[in-house]
């Protein structure tokens, strides 16, 4: 097969993909667009809520994926009872998982004092963030079941029912934060329960689908309180939990770098905040495609067909490329104005579009990085990346945050800067790693 015909089969799966993850992107950005009419004070608690809710969060997404990498394998192999158990063995991690983040969550809610953060934001900060994390129990079983539903191929109906899910969103933003239609106006914590309200919505949805959608009956569990088998559950942590720390380093990069910002003032926290919902509704995109590159090399290596891995990874670099230009230009040219969208604050916008020139040029290394490690993952290989990635972040990119930015005097754009760094070292080292793994006598369906 062609690469040309290899990139038109990943566009078909990635499409819906990347608009299902952009529509849950979405969720995010309305919510900064419509807290952002508040003020600065309120964009500031979202920034502070949003860096401590992301890295527990990421993390159960991280050990879901491996729904998709098992879910994939038997889908490749027609393996129906497999695919059964990866869907069943999913929903009981995501639910453990979501129930112990909360608790734990919640327990550092009740310190949030201890982050330096302004103590008017931290005042603010409490009652939202509880909320926020409460809602991550129906979000990560609806992308446990997601997960599975992509890995089928059959990324239409989730979409559909993710994509109502933001309409709803949207709508009870617009009751709860402002009051309207006679509820009483609830500011952030109006938006915080529209996000929970939201995401069992599309609990519900997704749950309906895979009993009524053509063709799905066969793949999903017949018995879902079925005692788990102990040797899949270390099976699914085996390949989640490396691919979580991996997604970890970068998430927790980026919330530390925004809890950074908290030493540079509220106007440095909400340029932050409108920065980071522009660069992660860019992410989407790649992320998109990168899940759609995971199945497909997924697939290929469960078939045996390992002639066909590395024309796989190939046509999946150019796709990533081609986007990054697109999304480089973007920024570059229209930043100043897709700031002013979120805010009306002058010195935010300002600030924000100055780092959007940052995260312009970091497109091309955040657009490989995520198609690289993603598509190892599909390969099983998920420990060295993990590394990889601690070290690209941890150690390169955020002392050089630190460094630009308090050293310098970079201040907000240095810490971004630091960032890019990190990515830039990601890419470097996972693509030649990908290269040697999809080599013919190298494709392998076993952990690495």
């Amino acid at each position: 097969m062609s690469l040309l015909n290899e990139s038109r089969l990943t566009l078909k799966l990635a499409f819906p993909l990347v608009i299902g993850q952009v529509s849950q992107m979405l969720l995010g950005v309305a919510d900064t667009m419509m807290i952002g009419r508040l003020g600065v004070t309120e964009m500031a608690v979202l920034t502070f809520a949003n860096s401590l809710f992301y890295v527990p969060f990421v993390f159960g997404i991280g050990v879901l994926t491996s729904v998709s990498v098992f879910t994939a394998g038997a889908s490749g192999a027609g393996d129906h009872a497999a695919g059964r158990a990866s869907c069943r063995h999913g929903m009981y991690v995501a639910t453990a998982l979501g129930i112990l983040l909360f608790l734990l969550m919640s327990a550092v809610s009740l310190n949030l004092g201890g982050f330096g953060q302004p103590e008017d934001v931290v005042e603010k900060t409490g009652g939202y963030f509880r909320i926020i994390m409460l809602s991550m129990i129906p979000g990560l079983m609806s992308m446990a079941l997601k997960n599975h539903a992509d890995a089928l191929d059959r990324p239409w109906p989730p979409f559909w029912i993710f994509l109502w899910g933001v309409v709803l969103n949207v709508f009870l933003n617009w009751v709860m934060i402002f009051g309207k239609l006679g509820c009483p106006a609830m500011g952030l914590e109006g938006a915080a329960w529209a996000t929970f309200i939201s995401r069992t919505a599309i609990l519900i949805g997704m749950f309906v689908w895979l009993y009524r959608g053509k063709g799905m009956r066969e793949w999903t569990p017949f018995h879902w309180f079925k005692p788990p088998v102990l040797a899949e559950i270390r099976k699914f942590l085996g390949i989640g939990f490396p691919a979580s720390i991996q997604m970890i380093c970068e998430v927790s990069a980026f919330s530390a770098a925004g809890l950074m910002m908290g030493r540079f003032g509220e106007t440095a926290m909400a340029a932050h905040q409108v920065a980071l919902m522009c660069a992660a509704t860019a992410f989407m995109v790649p992320l998109g495609l990168s899940m759609a590159l995971s199945v497909r090399i997924g697939s290929a290596n469960g078939a045996g067909q390992h002639h066909r891995l590395r024309k796989i990874v190939v046509s999946g670099w150019w796709l990533g490329a081609c986007w990054a230009a697109i999304g480089a230009a973007f920024f570059l040219i229209l930043g100043t104005w897709v700031s002013s969208l979120f805010i009306d604050e002058a010195p935010v916008i300002a600030l924000s579009a100055k780092i959007l020139i940052v995260v312009g040029v970091f497109q091309l290394f955040d657009s490989l990085q995520v198609g690289s490690v993603s598509m190892l993952r599909g390969l099983h290989d998920a420990h060295v990346p993990a590394l990889m990635g601690f070290v690209a972040y941890w150690i390169i990119g955020l002392p050089v945050a630190v460094l630009l930015s308090m050293k310098f005097d970079f201040g907000a754009v240095g810490v971004w800067c630091g960032l890019a760094v990190g990515l830039l070292v990601a890419c470097i080292t996972l693509g030649p790693r990908l290269w040697g793994k999809t080599a013919p006598r190298a494709a392998t369906a076993h952990p690495a």
